[in-house]
C-alpha cells in the first residue's frame, strides 16, 4: 500500500512538470508571433513612409503653372467648347434648312387637293356649253360652281370683306375714286365695289378697291 502511495506521487509531480513545461512552451511560441507580427507592422509603416516621401518628391519635381500657362489652358478649352457648340449649330441650321424646303415643297399639296373638285366642275361646265340649249340650267350651274368654290375659301380661312353700303375703313377698303353721294345717308360710306377684298385667318391679304361718296 506504500508503494502505491509513493508511486502515485511521483507520477502527479512529473505530470506537473509537464505542464509547466508545456506552458512555458506556448508562452515562448507567443511571444515568437508577437515579435513577428511587430515586425510586420513596422515594415508595413516604413513602407507607406517610404510611398509618402516618394510622393512629395514628385510633387516637388512638378513645375507650377504660371499665370500665364493657366490663362493659355483656359482659353484653349473655352475654344473647344465653341468649336463644338459651332459644329452642333451647324448640323442644327443643315437639317432645320432641309426641313423647311421639304414643307415648302408640300406645304400647298393638301389646298390643291381640296380644289381639284371644282376645277372638274369648271372642266365638265366648259365641255357642254357650246351644246347648251337650256340658258337657265347652265346659270345654275355656274351659280353651283361659284358656290362650291366660295366654301372652298372658307374651308381654308379666307372670307370676302363687306363693303358695299358699308363705312370706308381705311384698314379694309382702298379708295380708288370718289364720287358725290346720292343721299346724306351714304357720305362716307362705300357706292360700289369694283374689286372684292380678303381676309385669310382675320388677316387683310387684299385691300376691297372701292368707290365712295361724299
Amino acid at each position: 500500500m506504500h508503494y502505491k502511495v509513493l508511486a502515485f506521487g511521483l507520477i502527479t509531480r512529473k505530470i506537473d512538470m509537464m505542464d509547466k513545461k508545456s506552458s512555458k512552451k506556448e508562452k515562448a511560441k507567443e511571444k515568437a508571433m508577437d515579435a513577428q507580427a511587430n515586425e510586420e507592422v513596422n515594415e508595413l509603416i516604413e513602407e507607406k513612409e517610404e510611398v509618402a516621401a516618394e510622393q512629395e518628391e514628385v510633387k516637388e519635381d512638378v513645375p507650377e503653372q504660371t499665370e500665364e500657362e493657366k490663362a493659355v489652358e483656359k482659353v484653349k478649352e473655352i475654344n473647344d467648347k465653341y468649336l463644338r457648340l459651332s459644329a452642333e449649330y451647324d448640323n442644327y441650321r443643315r437639317r432645320t434648312l432641309k426641313e423647311k424646303m421639304e414643307l415648302t415643297k408640300t406645304a400647298g399639296e393638301s389646298t390643291l387637293l381640296a380644289l381639284l373638285p371644282v376645277i372638274d366642275d369648271v372642266d365638265r361646265a366648259l365641255a357642254h356649253i357650246d351644246d347648251a340649249q337650256d340658258v337657265e340650267a347652265l346659270k345654275e350651274g355656274i351659280k353651283l360652281i361659284h358656290s362650291k368654290f366660295n366654301d372652298f375659301l372658307g374651308q381654308q380661312g379666307m372670307k370676302e370683306i363687306e363693303a358695299k353700303e358699308k363705312a370706308f375703313d381705311t384698314d379694309l377698303h382702298e379708295a380708288v375714286t370718289k364720287i358725290p353721294a346720292p343721299t346724306e345717308e351714304m357720305k362716307g360710306k362705300v357706292i360700289d365695289c369694283i374689286e372684292k377684298g380678303y381676309t385669310l385667318h382675320e388677316k387683310v391679304v387684299r385691300f376691297s378697291k372701292v368707290v365712295v361718296g361724299e
